[in-house]
């Protein structure tokens, strides 16, 4: 929807009747992260005209290739974990890969964020005006050389993020344990000019349990691995995410009765049960994703 959305997961509704008819749609994430890391390796330019919204299965298709382009109207977010899942295809390797733990941020809390963020935060590649986007591709397609065109029509656009809130994000989002992240943004919010600490501590308790759990794990654990085995890494957890209550939950909250409140399970951070998100990683024997 040009202007409007880039791409942004419309393919959730359809995953949701799937698993609910009991079709777990496993084949059609073995072949999403099969794409997303065929995209990541792939050789040649790889460029992505980001005007609009761009989310979930959105992000995989455009956020691994050679050139991210985005305009003023697009708007990145990974909000998995509102609606009981998880930042895939690919989010632990891009999350991991932010400066000053902000992909950590962005991960827990699903927050959005513009181009000005994107750029800085090396989301981004380029950011050019949209009304520049049909000459851009003209060119392109003459020339073939994306670096070249893309200078001809760039800009830098100032960051949405103030200094001070990404110095708390860099303090407050780096920690070993999400007990500790969260008892950092419970002293930040009790002091003055505490608000921004306190917005993010609420949206990460209106979340679910698991997946903010899970997606803490996630991230910190896809530092440490290349594309290929955060791939191998997500397809382990989704194979369980499918059979839990939380993503059944949270797409009949959001999508299927607008507006409503999830019931998770568990309903709170403190009721997570460690080895149950242990469980989310565990290899699977001889199913686990070849690519």
């Amino acid at each position: 929807a040009e202007g409007k959305a880039f791409s942004a997961g419309g393919d959730i509704l359809d995953i949701y009747e799937a698993g609910r008819a009991g079709k777990l749609p496993i084949d059609f994430f073995a072949d999403e992260y099969r794409l997303n890391a065929a995209i990541a390796r792939f050789k040649k330019p790889y460029v992505a005209l980001i005007d609009g919204i761009v989310m979930g299965g959105g992000v995989g298709v455009s956020f691994h290739g050679s050139h991210r382009v985005m305009t003023e109207n697009a708007i990145f977010a990974m909000p998995e974990v509102g609606i009981g899942f998880f930042p895939d295809v690919g989010g632990s390797f891009l999350l991991s890969r932010i400066k000053g733990s902000f992909g950590m941020y962005l991960g827990l809390t699903g927050s959005r964020i513009r181009y000005g963020d994107a750029l800085w935060s090396g989301l981004a590649t380029y950011a050019v005006a949209a009304s520049k986007l049909d000459g851009l591709v003209e060119e392109l397609c003459a020339t073939g050389r994306p670096d070249a065109a893309l200078k001809k029509v760039c800009h830098v656009p100032p960051r949405e993020t103030d200094d001070a809130t990404l110095h708390l994000i860099a303090q407050s989002f780096s920690r070993e344990k999400l007990q500790d992240l969260l008892t950092g943004l419970r002293r930040h919010a009790a002091e003055p000019a505490g608000e921004f600490a306190a917005a993010a501590l609420a949206t990460i308790e209106k979340r679910s349990p698991t997946s903010v759990n899970v997606a803490f794990r996630q991230i910190n654990m896809g530092a440490m691995l290349d594309m290929d085995e955060c791939m191998r890494l997500e397809f382990r957890i989704v194979n369980r995410m499918l059979f839990g209550h939380d993503f059944y939950e949270g797409i009949r909250a959001t999508i299927i009765d607008k507006g409503s409140k999830p019931e998770w399970r568990p309903a709170r951070l403190d009721d997570v049960d460690p080895a149950a998100i242990e469980a989310y990683f565990a290899p699977l024997p001889g199913r686990d994703l070849v690519l």
